[in-house]
């Protein structure tokens, strides 16, 4: 049997790495005949909300976005999904990106489909409009290398313009590949592992990580990952984008 008091599990001022070892269930009214766990919220100091959503029978995923946009990446499994004007059935690697201001309903699912979301209050930019619903697959979406190194491929979910202030990318790399330096910046990140591992420097502490964890970083969290094993290590992660730094 094992000891209940060991996890991998940390949560810190600037970071945190949250394991399955350690999920909770939460309530979240309009998700019903699901298991809602929060990984991510504004309770840690986080900017963001990050939840990953397991399906049972009958589950419906419903609501309205006021200030806050969502994306809801399917892991494995199906869905439908429904906006005001679109309605597109959803399958592992497929995406919906809902924005403030609009209905979503998901429903149809397979038991034991599993979705991650971001959540973020947009921020609207004097001039744009507001992003449109989007729909996509990520199997669809190049992966160029990133800064010229193949072992690591990057592949950006939605577009590169001002309207948006959020984005979500999927982070592939193949054994042995690692970030080639030490990354410290502005952007907030919330991420989930989908498959493999390796080791994670967060604030010069350093943490295995695998499938199914998920990491918060903090703005100016200084980072660092290499994949290590015998498969890629692909990770979905979040940032914030494209918006004036309010404290110039």
């Amino acid at each position: 049997m094992e000891i209940s008091a060991l996890t991998r599990s940390v949560v810190k001022r600037n970071h945190a790495l949250i394991c399955p070892d350690g999920h909770v269930n939460s309530v979240v009214p309009g998700w019903t005949h699901c298991r809602v766990n929060v990984i991510i919220n504004e309770q840690m100091g986080a900017r963001l909300g990050q939840t990953l959503i397991t399906a049972e029978k009958d589950c419906i995923i419903e609501g309205h976005t006021e200030t806050a946009q969502i994306f809801f990446y399917v892991i494995s499994g199906k869905c439908t999904a429904k906006t005001e004007t679109q309605t597109k059935a959803l399958s592992g690697g497929q995406f919906v990106y809902v924005p403030s201001r609009h209905a979503y309903r998901l429903e149809q699912f397979s038991e034991d489909t599993q979705i991650v979301t971001f959540h973020k209050v947009y921020e609207k930019l004097a001039g744009y409009d507001h992003p449109s619903v989007i729909f996509g697959d990520a199997s669809t979406v190049p992966g160029p290398a990133f800064l010229g190194d193949p072992a690591l491929r990057l592949q950006v979910l939605l577009p590169e313009d001002l309207s948006f202030d959020m984005a979500v990318n999927i982070f592939t790399y193949d054994p042995g590949g690692h970030l080639p330096f030490v990354e410290t910046h502005i952007m907030e990140h919330g991420l989930l592992y989908l498959q493999g591992q390796g080791v994670y420097m967060l604030d010069h502490e350093w943490y295995p990580v695998k499938k199914g964890d998920a990491i918060w970083m903090a703005p100016y969290c200084q980072q660092w990952f290499t994949a290590m094993g015998k498969e890629p290590a692909v990770y979905i992660y979040y940032k914030n984008v494209n918006r004036f730094p309010t404290t110039l």
